[in-house]
């Protein structure tokens, strides 16, 4: 669905918001916590419909509303976050808080009508700590040009951290170790190793636990695209984001297609299952948990609960990260580690039945303390510090790997409630991650580069905007047709048609105001 929708049917799906999300009521104060006159529940709208943790009965939620007042009540969309946003925003009916992923055009569209506070303003008027706990390179990096900050990011890097440690990637190639070890552990890094190591595995393994076996997996397919079929791909075959100084595209790039012939061929043989163009998130950490995928070009992180369940049910069966699609050249992997912009950002909307409340809760969370509950949970009663490392005790350690569902309603850390999460700072004390988990991380360290420089982000609704959605759109409606071609010549033809609608739709405009962009982020950040 597009997301430029006629205002009257924005207008009139205002009045059916609260039916098109879903809302977690917060958990009723009592005793003592029901006096404290500084009690407040603000609601948390979180632009993630797959989005369903719960606050209250854990004891992550209630040592922060303990310390700050504050209960949350979350509110995601329940179906389609674009339509459920744009509503709400139409509607000025924005809820106390609201975290969308910064590249999200309603991010601007919200700070040009007026929507969401400055949360520097709001720090001068209610805050000082905020100004101790806030990252000047991410503030700097955020600040607009009226002088003001309006959003606050989470999983945020600047160059100089990929300097200064060993920083991963969340890009993975994973193979499901019992299955490919099984096959003779194959290279897989070229198109005809690739597609021989999946004819093997779905001949050998036709089924798992009874179910049919899913020899590709894939992130979610939506209006856009794929992740694991675009820029995951793209990463894994290092096609440059620029060329002589100027933004490339690389949804056009000879290696690219290369690929893509490779799956189509795939899918001609029947090994491209149906499934992986209709499943959502939900359905496929169901299978993933059940083991069958074979392969995967997919986030690591968001598949660790069910690598737990794997590796409880049977250690053999879980994914490990492997080399995955390499260009003819053989170049290593150029896999992106997060960048200034971070993942998604926080802000304050202006309906906000408590700005002084919403500021502090935001500091808290941003700092040592509130890092160290999120991500480990209460010390002394869920972990010690010894030289400056944390420390599980043996009980939450057990329960983490044992049972994760448990330890999350339990305890809920482990960056459960991951928006403000501060990933530099909680590598400087956080546990080394259990093996199953670790060897994937690791994998990572000797392809991870700096790529924020090449983040954009257009006016909203401006030319270039229009062109560059366009352009997704395009590409999110060509793709699984490119991917399911019947024929190489089908193929083919639909290749043509892809790279002239992209150059008929404003392909030189979006890269001409990308490559401004750019030069202008590597001004800003000291690149050459």
């Amino acid at each position: 669905m597009k997301r430029l929708l006629n205002l009257t049917l924005v207008l009139a799906l205002v009045a059916v918001t609260a039916g098109c999300t879903k809302v977690q009521p917060a958990p009723s104060a009592s005793g003592e916590d029901a006096e404290n006159e500084k009690r407040v529940t603000l609601d948390w709208y979180i632009n993630y419909s797959w989005y369903n943790s719960p606050w209250g009965g854990n004891a992550v939620s209630e040592a922060i509303t303990e310390r700050t007042g504050v209960e949350i009540r979350f509110v995601s969309p329940d179906g389609n976050e674009t339509v459920n946003l744009d509503a709400l925003i139409a509607g000025d009916k924005l809820p106390d808080l609201v975290t969308l992923g910064w590249w999200e055009p309603q991010v601007n569209e919200m700070i040009e009508a007026g929507q969401v506070y400055a949360l520097n303003e709001l720090a001068d008027e209610y805050d000082a700590y905020f100004w101790e706990v806030a990252d000047e390179e991410r503030l700097k990096w955020y600040t607009q040009p009226d002088g003001n900050v309006y959003g606050y990011p989470n999983s945020s890097y600047s160059p100089s951290d990929y300097e200064n440690g060993q920083l991963s990637s969340n890009q993975t190639f994973l193979v499901r170790k019992d299955i490919y070890e099984a096959i003779g552990s194959p290279d897989m890094t070229t198109p005809e190793g690739f597609a021989d190591a999946v004819r093997a595995a779905a001949q050998q393994f036709p089924t798992v636990d009874g179910k049919p076996l899913i020899p590709v997996g894939a992130h979610e397919f939506t209006e856009r695209g794929c992740d694991s079929f675009d820029k995951f791909l793209q990463n894994f075959l290092a096609i440059p984001y620029e060329k002589d100084g100027a933004f490339y595209d690389r949804y056009t790039d000879p290696e690219y297609k290369r690929w893509l012939m490779m799956f189509r061929e795939l899918g001609e043989e029947g090994l491209l299952s149906n499934e992986i163009f209709i499943d959502k998130r939900v359905q496929m950490e169901e299978k993933i948990a059940e083991g069958r995928y074979f392969c995967m070009l997919y986030q690591r992180t968001d598949m660790a609960e069910q690598q737990r369940i794997l590796a409880e049910r049977n250690p053999d069966s879980i994914y490990i990260a492997v080399d995955g699609p390499k260009n003819a050249a053989g170049d290593m992997h150029t896999l992106p580690g997060s960048g200034l912009n971070g993942w998604t950002i926080t802000l304050i909307s202006k309906n906000c039945k408590d700005p002084e409340s919403a500021i502090r809760f935001l500091s808290f969370l941003m700092s040592e303390e509130g890092q160290k509950l999120i991500a480990l949970g209460v010390e002394g009663e869920h972990y010690r510090m010894e030289n400056g490392r944390a420390v599980l005790t043996e009980e939450t350690r057990q329960l983490m790997l044992n049972d994760y569902q448990e330890y999350v309603r339990r305890i809920g850390a482990n960056d459960t409630y991951w928006m403000l999460q501060d990933n530099r700072m909680q590598s400087e004390w956080m546990p080394q991650e259990d093996e199953i988990l670790r060897q994937m991380e690791e994998w990572t360290y000797p392809y991870v580069c700096y790529t924020g420089q090449y983040d954009v982000l257009f006016a909203s609704d401006s030319e270039t905007d229009i062109a560059q959605k366009r352009i997704e759109s395009i590409h999110g409606q060509m793709l699984p047709q490119l991917l399911l071609a019947p024929t190489e010549e089908e193929f083919e033809r639909l290749w043509d048609e892809y790279v002239t609608l992209r150059e008929e739709s404003g392909l030189d405009m979006v890269l001409e105001e990308s490559t401004r962009q750019m030069q202008a982020a590597k001004e800003k950040l000291g690149l050459e």
